[in-house]
């Protein structure tokens, strides 16, 4: 059965990598094992997002709706809701949003049986604990509540920002009540200020990392010290990683995939076992105070083949190639253009043929966010923007390799938050 704390788990490394439950048995064993047991609780390390900071957002977010003719931002349930608020509250049937108009305090919609709750959580953020919340029952219309708010700013015609994972049928309730008002994406401002992190998020990023890094290494010395005799599955495996993110305090896990499923980026829950010279390719992380890491290794317990060691070698340049490409005021699609190079010059191109994918995403709160290392996105990098840093080669039905850190931009250049994996026998410099 899939309990609540493995669903959260896997929620970790979701979209990231094909992974399977994790039993609860599974999971005390391999916290029992001594690399993991070892391990020291890093939860101290990491400091939660102060009021004043989310004051400091909306105030940013007011600059940009000015730069962008906003004279409202509708943000409902999700990731965006916790960057402003500190509000966790996720998206169901029954509508909730804050509305923050250019001017004035920010109003919110709730349904009237939540507003203990809503409240609750509203004054526990950056916002008053007198806020105004406007309610409504379950017979009633909640986007009337919403426009009567806008009216009460002075907004009865203005162009109203909605976020961009907001569900369709509130965008439709709100327009169908407010046929004169035009309704935009709201992604200039809430992207453009998700996208520039600023020292405490690197902080809490870079901690994600160092908690992830380590979880894979105690995870790799368990396997390594593990019979060959009794052979691991890759969900023994992901449940060392999981519970040596447990053990220094964070919520975390990874996919993994072993020998022709490492050639599927995103991998499969194909049963497989770990021989003596298995290729396995893991992906995730975890979150620390709302913060994302996301990293892969792929190394091989016994000996790699040449073939294999070439490509590593091949995949070391091209991910070396897109951190030095990456820089403040060049597109983003450079970088992914810099590592592409690497690999199609070594006659694993055309394009996307041998890597199928992007070189890399913004990170943040969400573990896939904005801006993209893509062709076409000539977005230019700022300082203070993450992206990961990941290009892969996959042969389908023999290997696939993938090396993944995470690197924030400078003022003069990028930096990986963690070291780049040395070599498939050693993946981690021990």
């Amino acid at each position: 059965m899939l309990s609540r704390r493995n669903f959260m788990q896997l929620g970790a490394v979701a979209g990231a990598a094909a992974v399977l439950p994790i039993s609860a048995d599974a999971q005390s064993a391999a916290a029992s094992a001594p690399a993991i047991a070892a391990l020291p609780s890093m939860k101290d390390n990491a400091f939660p997002i102060t009021r004043d900071e989310r004051r400091g957002r909306i105030e940013q977010a007011r600059k940009l709706m000015a730069q962008n003719k906003l004279d409202a931002v509708v943000i409902s349930g999700g990731t965006s809701l916790v960057y402003f608020s500190g509000i966790q509250w996720w998206l169901s049937e029954r509508f909730f949003a804050m509305v923050l108009p250019a001017k004035g305090e920010p109003f919110f919609v709730s349904p009237a049986f939540e507003e203990d709750r809503a409240r609750e959580q509203i004054s526990q953020g950056p916002f008053d604990s007198k806020a105004d919340v406007r309610t409504w029952e379950e017979h009633e219309d909640p986007y009337e509540r919403l426009v009567q708010g806008l009216k009460d700013h002075g907004i009865s015609a203005g162009r109203i920002g909605i976020e961009e994972r907001t569900y369709f049928v509130y965008c439709d309730g709100v327009a169908k009540v407010s046929p004169t008002s035009h309704f935009v994406s709201a992604t200039p401002v809430t992207a453009g200020c998700r996208m520039i992190k600023s020292t405490h998020e690197l902080e809490l990023m870079k901690l994600a990392c160092q908690v992830t890094l380590k979880a894979y290494e105690a995870a790799y010395k368990t396997l390594k010290e593990q019979p060959r005799n009794h052979p691991m599955t890759q969900n023994d495996f992901a449940a060392l990683v999981s519970a040596a993110h447990t053990k220094q305090g964070f919520t975390g896990g990874a996919g993994v995939q072993v020998g022709e499923y490492s050639a599927l980026p995103h991998g499969s829950v194909a049963p497989q076992v770990i021989n003596e010279n298995s290729i396995l390719l893991m992906d995730g992380g975890c979150s620390v105070e709302g913060y994302q890491s996301d990293i892969s290794r792929t190394f091989v317990i016994g000996k790699p083949t040449d073939k294999m060691k070439k490509v590593f070698e091949i995949e070391h340049r091209a991910q070396s190639a897109a951190l030095a490409a990456a820089k403040p005021g060049v597109p983003c699609e450079a970088v992914d253009a810099a590592a592409r190079k690497v690999i199609t010059d070594a006659g694993y191109g055309p394009g996307y043929k041998y890597f199928g994918h992007r070189v890399g995403h913004g990170m943040g709160m969400d573990g896939h966010e904005w801006p993209y290392l893509v062709k076409g996105n000539t977005l230019p990098m700022q300082p203070g923007m993450v992206f990961s840093d990941e290009p892969g080669i996959y042969i389908r039905g023999e290997f696939g390799i993938r090396l993944e850190d995470d690197m924030v931009i400078t003022e003069k250049g990028a930096l990986l938050l963690t070291p780049q994996s040395p070599s498939l026998e050693d993946p981690f410099g021990i």
